[in-house]
């Protein structure tokens, strides 16, 4: 009686592991879309899809506004080949997007956004409206704005081995790479901004941003104010990057804090082992943070950076300030062609403090920006730490 009630049970529970398992089948399916209409438009793919599915898009331009709205869902270009290039169609009479992500929890993977234009000059490749957005492997190039994120404290945004350029050239234009509202989280890693113009890199609200590992450098003429401006403050850490002005910059500061003078009720900002490099004969001011927009008590550490050109990085900023060193562009390896770690047997090979004991926190490096995007992993330096961006 026994062995046949196990049996039984086995049979049946073998059976309930066979349906959840046809279900979740059923639950991520695959849709493929073409921008010619084959297999299927991409509008009519996004209907029939069903939350945790993937429409993979194939080669060639998509044209028109597309708005996801409250889904879960990965939209990517098919691997190899040509990209997946969504294009913008003249000038758009709101200033939305290309795509706008609305809410829901949704991946953009191997796409390229390219070419949007609004009648009032706020026009993104792809705006964020709420819930949570990935962003990997993606290109955004002339853009008035790459991608915007609106206001909306519990969203969050994460943007991985991408590309960020060409801001278009309009005189008082002031279009950002990327431009961020006062959202809940943010991250970028192992992504690329370069070609500004009159606007930031990078402009951010975030409560809690990181920025590790990133290529964020203007280029030699490049012609934007900020590399990186987290103007409401917030929980800050910048780590592993190298942050690049160029000679044509229409505002010498590179990093900067607390502009807004709107600040999260928690603010601190974490600046270790970067390379800051100034391309111009001017005088940079690397670093500034606006105090008179922050609580007393703000911490602020700034650990290992290396900085390379003219300029001032700790003069008159407040907070903590060890193992950074100031360099020439001929200590480098080869800073014309983007070889920005130091020189063999340069004397500041070796010379941070350990990061991984400051005021409580550990700001050691685990990574490190990789050509032409994404990151290389980082073994522990033991007790030899070298400022900069790059241990190798």
């Amino acid at each position: 009686m026994t062995s046949t009630l196990t049996r039984s049970c086995g049979r049946t529970l073998a059976l309930l592991l066979a349906l959840l398992g046809a279900t979740a089948a059923v639950a991520q399916q695959t849709l493929v879309a073409g921008p010619q209409g084959t297999p299927m438009e991409l509008t009519q793919a996004l209907q029939q899809a069903r939350d945790g599915d993937t429409i993979e898009l194939l080669p060639g331009e998509y044209l028109g506004r597309l708005v996801i709205e409250n889904r879960r869902l990965t939209l990517r270009g098919v691997a190899g080949g040509k990209p997946a290039v969504v294009q913008g169609e003249g000038k758009m009479r709101e200033a939305k997007a290309l795509w706008v992500v609305r809410g829901g929890e949704v991946t953009l993977e191997n796409l390229e956004f390219r070419g949007a234009r609004a009648n009032d000059g706020g026009a993104a490749g792809v705006r964020q409206e709420g819930g949570k957005l990935s962003i990997r492997h993606c290109s955004f190039f002339d853009n008035e704005h790459g991608l915007l994120a609106a206001n909306d404290t519990a969203a969050e945004l994460r943007i991985e081995s991408s590309v960020f350029g060409m801001a278009p050239k309009v005189v008082g234009g002031l279009y950002h790479l990327i431009n961020i509202g006062r959202i809940g989280k943010f991250s970028v890693t192992g992504t690329r901004f370069q070609q500004g113009f009159e606007g930031h890199l990078m402009k951010l609200r975030a409560r809690e941003s990181f920025i590790g590992y990133n290529f964020i450098h203007d280029g030699t003429r490049g012609g934007a104010s900020y590399e990186i401006d987290l103007a409401a403050g917030g929980m800050a850490t910048v780590i592993g990057n190298v942050i690049g002005q160029g000679a044509d910059t229409q505002n010498p500061v590179v990093l900067a804090y607390a502009t807004d003078g709107q600040p999260w009720e928690r603010n601190a900002l974490y600046v270790a082992h970067n390379t800051f490099v100034n391309h111009g004969w001017m005088p940079a001011w690397f670093l500034r943070v606006f105090k008179d927009h922050l609580p007393a008590d703000t911490d602020i550490q700034v650990i290992n950076n290396l900085v390379v050109g003219p300029g001032v990085f700790w003069l008159g900023a407040p907070g903590h300030f060890e193992g950074n060193r100031q360099a020439l562009a001929g200590m480098l390896r080869d800073i014309d062609t983007y070889a920005f770690e130091l020189a063999p047997g340069s004397v500041w090979r070796g010379s941070g403090v350990d990061p991984r004991r400051v005021a409580g926190r550990d700001l050691a490096p685990q990574a490190e920006f990789e050509w032409p995007v994404g990151t290389r992993a980082l073994k522990d330096e033991g007790e030899r730490w070298t400022p900069g961006a790059y241990q190798r």
